[in-house]
């Protein structure tokens, strides 16, 4: 599971039948802190998030466990947006 930044959105008015009407987010990894780290990725979003907000990533397999996501062909969803992030060190 990543914490990235919605930096983003991604248009592809074609693109496999099964990715129809999901909304797709360009996203950049974060660490706790806010800071970027990482290169950006696009995620299938599931929850409504918007640019600006901090999320929840899920990759691979557990990509295609999401709400709405079987057998579909994805890497990266969205599962949360986060409210705020508490480090203790």
């Amino acid at each position: 599971m990543l914490l990235a930044r919605i930096v983003g959105t991604v248009v592809a008015t074609r693109k496999d039948p099964r990715l129809v009407s999901n909304k797709l987010l360009l996203a950049r990894p974060v660490d706790p802190s806010g800071a970027a780290e990482g290169n950006h990725l696009v995620a299938v979003d599931t929850v409504d998030a918007g640019v600006g907000e901090t999320v929840l990533i899920v990759s691979g397999s557990s990509a295609r466990m999401a709400s709405g996501m079987k057998d579909c062909p994805v890497d990266a969803v969205v599962v949360g947006i986060v409210d705020h992030v508490d480090v203790v060190e």
